[in-house]
């Protein structure tokens, strides 16, 4: 595939996967045609999709030989909607392993974004065979920081925007979700504002979802040792929505971790600082 046709509309696809209780289509993107293959999943951001939050990242992993999957998790986007009263990370872990099963892909390389590293922790514990290296950014594992009362001014911001779904209040959370919001244009907010109400279900469910169980992501501070993958923990030093020690609590949990650290950038590193992330990326999965 060349980087003419790597759109979203030219990669789209979808599948009905049937994972322990999970019955439902999930929409993914499928760029490139490697023998390696990188599944990338994004954060709980209301109108969050794979695409949106790793176009920057796509053309980069195709060009260098991989398959690339981007995966909306149940809940997100085009993906069937769902209200989750249990652990949502697990939720989704159990979601890849049927997107995985269901399109004949073993084992991969996973690159997870806030909730998508919780995301992808859950994935390499309950399927330590099946994953091959790990790049977290924004998240890995719930729990609270030592540093910052919990919830974050994000997150407040982000439920917030789930409950008044308005212009304003997208960005009002946008304003915080990156250290430079200057480079935040009228077309990208009005993208997410549409892909937003294009799904009030989503947005409803999520409200239902947090009445259900407040606490959506695990804290698996405690397993992280049983985690052997090689990871590399990738965080923006001004994360205003999971702060920075966070990802140190992942560095001193997993054994083969490594983290790098982004001078002005907050939750968002793979689009704020989208050359050198690629470039990090690729070097760390070859080598």
């Amino acid at each position: 595939m060349t980087s003419t046709n790597i759109t979203e509309a030219a990669t789209s696809k979808f599948v009905r996967i049937k994972e322990g209780d999970l019955d439902l289509q999930l929409h993914y993107n499928d760029a490139g045609s490697g023998a390696e293959t990188v599944v990338m999943l994004h954060g709980s951001g209301p109108g969050a999709s794979g695409w949106a939050n790793f176009n920057r990242n796509v053309e980069p992993l195709v060009s260098a030989g991989y398959r690339v999957i981007l995966m909306d998790c149940p809940g997100w986007s085009k993906s069937d909607p769902i209200v989750c009263t249990g652990s949502r990370s697990e939720l989704n872990a159990r979601a890849l392993k049927g997107l995985l099963d269901a399109i004949g892909l073993d084992k991969v390389h996973i690159i997870g974004n806030s909730m998508g590293g919780h995301s992808a922790v859950a994935f390499a514990l309950f399927n330590p065979a099946r994953v091959g290296k790990l790049v977290l950014m924004g998240g890995g594992t719930g729990g609270p920081s030592q540093f910052v009362p919990m919830p974050t001014e994000g997150i407040k911001l982000l439920q917030g925007l789930y409950r008044e779904p308005t212009i304003e209040a997208l960005k009002k959370m946008m304003s915080v979700f990156v250290f430079d919001s200057s480079s935040l244009t009228e077309e990208l907010y009005q993208a997410r504002l549409d892909n937003m109400m294009s799904r009030r279900d989503h947005l409803e469910n999520f409200v239902k979802s947090l009445a259900a169980n407040p606490k959506q992501f695990t804290d698996y501070g405690p397993r992280l040792g049983e985690i052997s993958a090689q990871t590399l923990v990738i965080w923006g030093r001004d994360d205003r929505f999971v702060p920075m020690d966070i990802g140190l609590r992942l560095l001193w949990g997993m054994p083969n971790a490594e983290l790098h650290i982004f001078n002005r950038c907050g939750h968002w590193a793979q689009w704020e600082h989208a050359d050198k992330f690629n470039r990090m990326v690729l070097d760390f999965l070859a080598n």
